[in-house]
């Protein structure tokens, strides 16, 4: 009889001394495995929130200015946007196509532009031949580059670089300042929907005929 007390035992021995190795494996209080999980990323909480630029105050690039609390709502209609150029905000439901143009374009479709990730080269019109043959080749280079005159005489430099929530001023198309914006930031990390579009939008001028 005690022969046979003791095998029924066995089988309880045995899933104790399992429970003891599985829990010295799984660390002291077992919570490991628990830890880990819960420190991995949620889909959908990765990146910015809509209104938010990535901080780029470590750019090796000179003088680019960032701003913030840029609106991304689709409007009908002129913005009033609070810089010029703008660097983003409410804009049209129609982007402008990426490339270069001799003449002005609507101001809501390039900000959709820059949405999709577009570098918007605005130059003054009445910059010399030689510089705008410049700017065309860094727009012919790069699928996400949309060059432009401006309208009017209130650009704030010859040359202006903008991207969503960034923008760059020089004196000069031959600066190197400005083929380094287009590299960092055209369909950059900026971007508010990266891997949309730069083509297939409207590719005309603002000017009428």
């Amino acid at each position: 009889m005690a022969r046979r007390s003791l095998s029924s035992l066995l089988p309880l021995v045995a899933l104790v001394l399992l429970s003891t190795v599985a829990v010295a494996c799984g660390g002291g209080d077992g919570s490991g495995t628990t830890s880990e999980q819960s420190s991995s990323d949620t889909p959908g909480e990765m990146g910015e929130s809509d209104n938010e630029t990535p901080d780029v105050t470590d750019s090796p690039i000179e003088g680019v200015e960032q701003f913030d609390g840029l609106a991304r709502d689709h409007v009908e209609g002129t913005v009033d946007y609070e810089q010029t150029p703008p660097v983003g905000g409410a804009h049209a439901d129609v982007w402008q196509s990426c490339g270069f143009y001799i003449d002005p374009i609507i101001t809501e479709q390039g900000v959709h532009s820059m949405e999709h990730g577009a570098v918007w080269i605005t130059f003054d019109a009445g910059l010399d031949a030689g510089e705008r043959a410049t700017i065309e080749a860094i727009a012919a280079r790069d699928e996400y580059v949309l060059a432009s005159s401006w309208p009017g005489t209130d650009l704030p430099a010859p040359v202006v670089a903008s991207a969503w929530g960034l923008q760059l001023r020089r004196d000069s198309a031959d600066d190197p300042r400005l083929a380094e914006f287009v590299a960092a930031y055209a369909n950059g990390p900026q971007t508010p929907e990266p891997g949309a579009p730069c083509d297939g939008g409207d590719d005309q001028s603002a000017l009428p005929g």
